[in-house]
């Protein structure tokens, strides 16, 4: 399962996002979009979105920490 956090510095729920998958064991790999346009555009295209946090967890996307999707995605029961 490959893991992807598009996010940024000061972000709150990238950190409440973050501080989720490591207490699963989950690793991911981290984009900083604040500092680098590419990875900024490739957030956008992929999501629609301009905000961070985005998940992308095997191709499927999700805007912000939305914890009910993320654990649905990863199947984790808590």
């Amino acid at each position: 399962m490959k893991v992807k956090i598009y996010g940024s510095k000061g972000c709150l729920q990238c950190l409440m996002l973050k501080e989720f998958l490591k207490k699963h064991k989950i690793k991911y790999k981290e984009i900083d979009v604040e500092d680098n346009e590419d990875a900024f555009k490739k957030m956008v295209n992929k999501s629609n979105q301009d905000r961070t946090p985005v998940v992308e967890i095997d191709n499927k996307i999700i805007i912000g920490y939305d914890k009910p999707k993320l654990e649905k995605l990863l199947k984790i029961k808590e």
